[in-house]
């Protein structure tokens, strides 16, 4: 990957703690980029993350925000635009799963993940667009393949990624003459922390319906997002990229 391929770009990455999201910034920071860590859970959980880029790029610093509560997402615009007076990317990765059958999914797991999953996309959008009303920019929604085509015991995950990914299509379309594009990423089967319940069986079954034969790496989604972060993809708006070995065509 190119070293200056993101050169002075001021990139928010949500979640980056762990998974894609610290692939994300890793890969955007290795690009050339500054990058806001944005993360929820314990100060302790991110350090690592922050010495590791700040080898890369002096200027990183990590944001603590519950990306669901618009008074933290406001809080940590404000620190940003304080701090560095733009942002040229948004990358909305902060997510959670909560599963369960339908019948058995309780109404506060439903709320926990649509509230942290679409809504959390939503207010970091709303508050990115107010930075790159004058520059223009690059928002990039991470959402799945679940999204497009559900999944038995994911009713509510599946709801909050296609949400996202209607989303992301208004919003290029009322984004877009102002200069910012709207893309989402939709991973298939990633080795995450996130699918590291699935049982053997279920994870044969996943590879067996992949072309490529195989579980895809956070960094291969990642290098998805420098590409649409990138002035390479300055006429790309409106899609839907799968990073998924062809699980979904």
């Amino acid at each position: 990957m190119d070293s200056n391929l993101l050169q002075d770009k001021i990139i928010l990455v949500t979640g980056a703690s762990r998974g894609i999201g610290r692939a994300i910034a890793r890969a955007s920071a290795f690009a050339g980029a500054c990058v806001i860590l944005n993360y929820r859970g314990r100060e302790a959980g991110i350090k690592s993350v922050v010495n590791e880029l700040k080898k890369l790029n002096k200027h990183t610093i990590a944001v603590r925000a519950d990306v669901s509560n618009s008074k933290d997402v406001k809080k940590m615009f404000s620190i940003i635009k304080k701090r560095f007076g733009r942002l040229d990317v948004l990358v909305n990765n902060a997510g959670i799963r909560r599963d369960s059958l339908l019948m058995n999914t309780a109404e506060k797991d439903w709320d926990d993940v649509l509230d942290v999953n679409l809504k959390g996309t939503f207010l970091c959008m709303k508050e990115t667009v107010k930075l790159m009303l004058l520059s223009g920019g690059r928002i990039i929604n991470i959402t799945s393949i679940v999204g497009t085509n559900g999944n038995p015991g994911q009713a509510a995950y599946s709801a909050s990624k296609a949400g996202i990914i209607g989303l992301t299509k208004s919003a290029s379309k009322e984004l877009g003459p102002i200069g910012i594009t709207v893309n989402a990423i939709a991973p298939g089967l990633i080795d995450t922390d996130m699918v590291a319940n699935l049982t053997s069986e279920q994870r044969a079954k996943l590879i067996k319906n992949t072309p490529l034969a195989r579980s895809g790496t956070a960094d291969e989604v990642a290098s998805a997002a420098v590409f649409l972060a990138s002035e390479m993809a300055a006429y790309v708006n409106g899609q839907v990229i799968g990073v998924d070995g062809g699980m979904i065509m």
